[in-house]
């Protein structure tokens, strides 16, 4: 095991060498913030945290295994913003909830996966189109591949979030929020397909059971309580805003790649 840590150190370090430092020194800075949180956790006797940084720490060598294993030279430029978005997301927005503290953390996050998402999936098609002669694909086909990749990944990760929820963690990672209006068909007595509108709610009373039967009151000041949904649809929203900006960028990309050449540092290309 020691031997295999040595050797994976070593190949990063080489790596630094030929791309350049900075990647690799945030990667070592975020991986030390990351294993203290995760100490602390650990003495808090939150496991729920610790796991979260643990799977940070795993996220961390994605862009190094993708190099590794695939032949794919990821810009630096790329490379940092990966890493400062997984520690963003998961220690700082999780764990020290900035999404709760400060406002638009969670959108300004959900709009840069939507932008970089894209990127990877404008990069998947644009290397099979340079390296077969048989595939001649039109710009206006990469962008909208693109675009339609960059929003399967942002569903895939509402549906991470919602197994977190349900399922895996009992976390929150779909937050909830105060609303002042119920539009429902459940509330209609008569069963019809109509649906029912109570507005202006000022408070809810919810009524639970302990373990030893005895009702336990909560009351949600405010309004009602929504579970998640304008959270899940708010993200997928700024993801596709995210994911047509860079589809628009990158049509124009390949049309002028001179006059566009700052976008190639979010692209990953095959390695010479």
């Amino acid at each position: 095991m020691n031997k295999k840590i040595k050797r994976f150190h070593e190949e990063l370090k080489k790596a630094g060498k030929e791309k350049g430092k900075s990647s690799v020194i945030v990667y070592f800075v975020l991986r030390a913030l990351v294993i203290t949180c995760m100490i602390l956790e650990f003495l808090r006797g939150d496991l729920n945290n610790a796991f979260l940084c643990l799977l940070s720490l795993v996220l961390f060598l994605i862009p190094f295994f993708i190099e590794k294993k695939l032949k794919i030279e990821l810009p630096n430029t790329l490379e940092i913003i990966i890493m400062l978005f997984i520690f963003s997301a998961e220690i700082l927005g999780e764990i020290n909830n900035f999404y709760g503290s400060i406002p638009y953390w969670d959108t300004m996050l959900h709009t840069l996966n939507g932008f970089l998402a894209a990127g990877v999936g404008f990069a998947l098609f644009d290397l099979l189109n340079k390296n077969l002669s048989s595939i001649n694909l039109s710009p206006i086909f990469l962008a909208i591949v693109s675009f339609c990749f960059s929003m399967t990944i942002g569903v895939l990760w509402e549906f991470y979030e919602y197994a977190s929820d349900m399922y895996l963690l009992n976390t929150d990672m779909q937050k909830d929020r105060i609303v002042n209006e119920i539009i429902s068909v459940k509330l209609n007595e008569e069963g019809k397909n109509i649906p029912v509108v109570i507005d202006g709610i000022k408070y809810t009373i919810v009524y639970s059971e302990d373990e030893n039967g005895n009702l336990i009151e909560t009351k949600i000041p405010n309004g009602y309580l929504d579970i998640g949904l304008i959270d899940t649809m708010k993200d997928l929203f700024v993801n596709f805003i995210g994911a047509i900006c860079f589809s628009t960028f990158g049509y124009l990309f390949i049309l002028n790649r001179d006059k566009y050449h700052f976008l190639s540092n979010f692209i990953p290309k095959k390695r010479a």
